[in-house]
């Protein structure tokens, strides 16, 4: 294990984004010699993962041009690049926008060994944390997130009951729970072959935030992780939860913002 932050951004982008594997069912990799990208139906993630560190600037342009190209072929209306800080060349942000890509809000990448969290789940009064397990938890985990962030969670249902019926074992779904109401969600991604599991979601609805919910969120994930022999966990984090984690004992290794492609727009 490394604790090493360019050793260790290095092998996250070797095993997370060269090496990548379909996030779920029904969505296949597709590999060239200067990207590495995800394609699926309209409800599932769509887009670039990794781009070739030595790309120059014909190449970037050339490269953008034809995911335009692949994703369009494909019948599909919008896909998204994730562009890393450190990915090359420097301007290909700039180059994205140009070409009619428009960036969202960047998050930290930020990664921790297991080993290093704490697994002790501490809860306020009241609530309680379980694992979803069917179709009806899945209902109450787009309650909860859609109280707590306010935006639709059409796409993340079908992807998460896809991952339910299909590949149970790389996905973990936790409720928060007050008596019968969810108070807060959140999910993680496994990543078979891989020292990397993602942790995503963790929203909590407006009365129940700041009583340490989203740290039970984390340790609760962090000791399946470690029951199931990973050694590092990663988090794209927004800027409210980037410093919970930071205390935790992550770090950040880059940024990474989407840059999307929706077509006629």
């Amino acid at each position: 294990m490394t604790h090493d932050h360019d050793v260790l951004l290095s092998l996250f982008d070797h095993e997370m984004r060269e090496q990548a594997r379909p996030d779920g069912p029904g969505v296949r990799v597709e590999r060239t010699a200067d990207v590495v990208r995800q394609v699926g139906a309209a409800d599932d993630w769509n887009g670039v993962v990794w781009s070739a560190p030595d790309m120059d600037a014909a190449r970037a342009d050339a490269a953008i041009a034809a995911q335009v190209e692949r994703f369009t072929e494909l019948g599909l209306d919008e896909f998204e690049w994730k562009l890393y800080a450190h990915d090359r060349p420097a301007d290909l942000g700039q180059r994205l926008r140009a070409a009619g890509f428009v960036a969202e809000e960047p998050e930290t990448l930020l990664v921790a060994p297991v080993a290093d969290l704490p697994t002790a789940v501490e809860l306020p009064e009241g609530v309680r944390l379980r694992t979803v397990t069917d179709a009806a938890d899945v209902e109450l985990m787009a309650r909860a997130h859609e109280r707590a962030f306010g935006s639709d969670w059409s796409r993340l249902r079908h992807q998460v009951l896809a991952r339910l019926a299909e590949a149970p074992d790389s996905f973990v779904g936790v409720l928060a729970m007050v008596g019968d109401e969810p108070v807060s969600s959140a999910r993680m991604e496994l990543y078979p072959g891989t020292g990397f599991a993602g942790l995503w979601g963790g929203g909590t609805v407006e009365p129940w935030r700041g009583k340490g919910i989203y740290r039970a969120l984390v340790a609760f994930r962090a000791a399946i992780a470690t029951e199931r022999g990973y050694t590092y966990l990663q988090v794209d984090a927004t800027e409210q939860s980037r410093p919970i984690l930071q205390r935790l004992g992550f770090a950040a290794l880059s940024t990474t913002t989407p840059y999307v492609y929706r077509r006629g727009a």
